[in-house]
């Protein structure tokens, strides 16, 4: 919450201050730190009317009062993991604290409130083997392993759900009981979480086809290994507002000729171009995708999305770049995952 400052008290304020700079900030709580910023505790509005009825005074010391072992969290994490943990323990307000205790903000259920849920679900693709990444996935699923302090797929639903999806399929094969596990039916994250079981790997959007029938599409579909901060509610808008039946996020790559480039014709040299760069438009694995599209995936065997787009091209099917912009990162390969691991903090918080 902006102006979260507007909470903070001493430990030896009077029962009154406490009021006034619960009443000030609105949020029905108030912060108790000590002359260093450190926690202390909290106190909340209902806090001080017990300890009015039980015949406390309004200018007297809140020390006594203060709820000292609030939940808290740490300072850099996600706004999609904090809002999370609001929902998963029926809290309104959430403390943020730096490792030496030190507050550094405050999540309240208004910051949750202020994204409306949206209808659209979302299939997070989690099956693959990670095999260039071979020597980390022995015993873990790619999407499982740590990038900052938390799993990658963690960090994807986090942004999913801050973004206001609540509604998540996750794809499985590989190792998908620690997918499972970690996840379960994301009731304790205010989610709705369900799984694609692929028998057999079945590519990168074969899973699709064991969606419920009931789920009709638009579907936003990402790769389970892509680190991104792509609104996500903007690519839906996008495709709803223009009719596609597939919506492919597309990123600019830049590749430089480490050479000069020779342009010759008729045995003369008409230039020299010295270590040129070409833009390429590439796929960034997030997509949407139609009612129609979905359709055309077959039922329980290997299909990929490349496959897909160029079936909905042939059919003269409508298919609409979304130009991404901001951070991307697909994990691929070792120094792609060194990478994620250095930049986490900085993009990501935590």
């Amino acid at each position: 919450m902006k102006h979260w400052q507007r909470t903070l008290v001493g430990p030896d304020a009077p029962l009154r201050q406490v009021l006034k700079a619960i009443d000030s900030a609105g949020v029905g709580i108030a912060l108790v730190v000590d002359d260093a910023g450190i926690l202390v505790g909290t106190l909340s509005d209902g806090d001080v009317r017990r300890a009015l009825i039980n015949g406390a005074d309004l200018e007297q010391a809140c020390r006594p009062f203060v709820h000292t072992t609030p939940v808290v969290a740490p300072d850099g994490l996600e706004e999609g993991a904090a809002l999370t943990m609001l929902r998963a323990r029926k809290l309104r307000q959430l403390p943020r604290v730096d490792e030496a205790g030190r507050v550094t903000g405050l999540t309240t259920v208004g910051d949750l409130l202020d994204v409306p849920e949206r209808p659209e679900a979302v299939v997070i693709m989690a099956g693959g083997r990670g095999e260039r990444l071979a020597e980390l996935t022995r015993t873990t699923p790619k999407p499982m392993l740590n990038v900052g302090p938390r799993p990658i797929l963690e960090t994807i639903v986090s942004s999913l759900a801050v973004q206001g999806f609540r509604r998540i399929f996750l794809s499985v094969n590989y190792k998908a009981e620690q997918i499972e596990a970690h996840f379960g039916d994301g009731s304790d994250r205010g989610l709705t979480i369900g799984y694609l079981r692929e028998d057999q790997p079945l590519g990168t959007c074969g899973a699709l086809s064991l969606l419920p029938a009931e789920v009709e599409g638009p579907v936003l579909v990402t790769n389970g290994d892509v680190l991104t901060r792509v609104d996500y509610g903007q690519v839906m808008d996008g495709h709803i507002r223009d009719g596609a039946a597939a919506t492919v996020v597309v990123r600019d790559y830049e590749m430089q000729v480490p050479f000069g480039v020779i342009r010759a014709a008729d045995g003369r040299i008409s230039g020299i171009e010295e270590k040129p760069s070409q833009v390429f438009n590439i796929n960034a694995g997030v997509y949407v995708l139609s009612r129609a599209a979905l359709a055309l995936i077959p039922a329980n065997r290997p299909y990929d999305m490349p496959m897909l787009i160029q079936a909905l091209i042939d059919a003269d099917q409508p298919v609409r770049p979304h130009r991404a912009e901001g951070y991307w990162l697909d994990i691929g390969r070792p120094p792609d995952y060194d990478r994620a691991n250095a930049e986490f903090g900085a993009v990501f918080g935590g």
